[in-house]
C-alpha cells in the first residue's frame, strides 16, 4: 500500500488548542471508530482490519475498524490506511501550528474504487456527499474535544 492513491478531498479546521492537546483529540476521535456499528460495518464490507487491535495510544500497526495506522508522528501526523471489497483508501490527519495557541488540522482522503461494485460504492459514499459530511463532523468533534 505504498503506492499513491488518487486524491479525493481535504478538509481543514483551526482548533483553539496547542498541538499536544489537538493530537490527543485526534487520537480519541479515531478510537471512537471502534464501536459496534463500525465493527459490524467493517466486517460486512470485508475490511482487512475490522476490529481494534495493537498498541494504545495509537501507533504504527494499531487498528480500528476499517483502518490500520501506517504512520503516527505525535503532534504532527496520524495516517490511516484500509481496504475492503469495494475500495482501497487512506486518511491522513496533519497537524500544523496556526496562530498562537491554535492548531490547523488537515484531513486528506485518498481512495481507489475498483470494478463495477467499486464504482457503485463511490457513488453511494462520495457522490451522496456522505463522506464530506462525515469528515466535517470528525473535524468538528476534534475541535470540541481539544477546546474542552
Amino acid at each position: 500500500m505504498t503506492e499513491q492513491l488518487p486524491f479525493l478531498d481535504e478538509h481543514r479546521i483551526v482548533v483553539p488548542a496547542d498541538a499536544e492537546t489537538t493530537w490527543r483529540a485526534v487520537n480519541e476521535v479515531v478510537e471512537r471508530l471502534s464501536g459496534r456499528l463500525a465493527t459490524g460495518y467493517a466486517w460486512a464490507v470485508g475490511a482487512a482490519d475490522w476490529k481494534a487491535t495493537g498498541p494504545r495510544p495509537l501507533a504504527e500497526g494499531s487498528t480500528v475498524p476499517g483502518f490500520r495506522v501506517v504512520a503516527a508522528e505525535p503532534h504532527e501526523l496520524l495516517a490511516l490506511a484500509g481496504r475492503h471489497r469495494f475500495s482501497e483508501y487512506r486518511l491522513a490527519f496533519r497537524l500544523e501550528a496556526a496562530a498562537e495557541g491554535q492548531t490547523l488540522v488537515r484531513a486528506e482522503s485518498r481512495a481507489r474504487f475498483p470494478g463495477i461494485f467499486g464504482v457503485g460504492y463511490r457513488l453511494l459514499v462520495i457522490g451522496s456527499g456522505g463522506h464530506a459530511v462525515g469528515m466535517r463532523r470528525l473535524l468538528g468533534t476534534i475541535a470540541r474535544l481539544a477546546s474542552n
